[in-house]
């Protein structure tokens, strides 16, 4: 199986003159839950290169198992530091998609017409599609086959307004996710502040925080693992998800494309 990994190229916080980026535990956890279930990974992001890491994520707090191997991994590093132009990347190539978040996605993912097309060509085509804490924010000006936006009609998470307010952020972001997915017609929910919470509706997987990215993925993992998830509608609410529901390792053949 091979998915592809979409991060975001955007380094400035708005107008605060600080960065940001992607989170580091939101690239780390899924990467690692879907090659060590031997699928294959590419990454890729708008410019190509190394995409900005968030620096908060690389503060020690936000440190996790994950993140610590990733650093641990000179391989892994210099995979990051050299990811594909997103408008080279063909949908036909992949299985499935996932993005993971940090703000950046809100300025350059959230409107990038490569990454719109992507989702929509691979989403009609019944692949998996997976976002999660600000990566649902790809989903703004994303349509369904009928003109619809994507997600209406359809459950979903991403990171909550009451997160944005703890972090300061709610006058900042160019929009919030929350409010995004529900306008667009997208049935939310969440779970508390900072707690896993993992919702899939059909081939639309999205995770609300941080902590729902190994979650995220894994979910993903097991749409690839089922036959008929292309021919059946099934909605899942998921708080923490067991390890027992990850895909053995070695699940899928891994050719590691760099």
């Amino acid at each position: 199986m091979k998915i592809l990994m979409v991060l975001t190229s955007h380094d400035r916080l708005g107008e605060t003159g600080r960065k940001t980026g992607f989170w580091l535990e939101e690239f780390a956890a899924p990467y690692y839950v879907i090659t060590d279930a031997g699928a294959d990974v590419t990454l890729a992001s708008p410019k190509g290169g190394q995409p900005p890491i968030d620096p908060r994520s690389e503060d020690p707090s936000a440190q996790t198992p994950a993140t610590r191997r990733l650093k641990q991994e000179k391989d892994v590093q210099v995979m990051l530091a050299h990811t594909h132009k997103l408008a080279d990347m063909s949908p036909d190539e992949y299985d499935a998609v996932f993005y993971p978040g940090g703000h950046g996605p809100l300025w350059d993912l959230a409107e990038d017409r490569h990454s719109i097309a992507l989702i929509e060509t691979m989403y009609a085509a019944g692949k998996p599609v997976a976002a999660v804490c600000h990566g649902p924010g790809v989903f703004r000006h994303t349509k369904a086959q009928d003109g619809s936006p994507l997600v209406n009609g359809k459950s979903v998470t991403g990171f909550s307004n009451s997160e944005e307010a703890a972090i300061g952020l709610t006058h900042v972001v160019p929009f919030r996710v929350e409010d995004m997915l529900k306008k667009n017609g997208g049935l939310y929910s969440k779970a508390d502040n900072w707690k896993p919470h993992v919702v899939v509706d059909g081939n639309l997987t999205t995770g609300q925080n941080p902590a729902s990215a190994e979650g995220g993925a894994k979910a993903l993992l097991r749409q690839l693992s089922d036959a008929s998830h292309a021919s059946s509608r099934t909605i899942r609410s998921v708080g923490g998800i067991n390890a027992r529901q990850q895909p053995p390792r070695g699940a899928f053949k891994r050719t590691r494309r760099s």
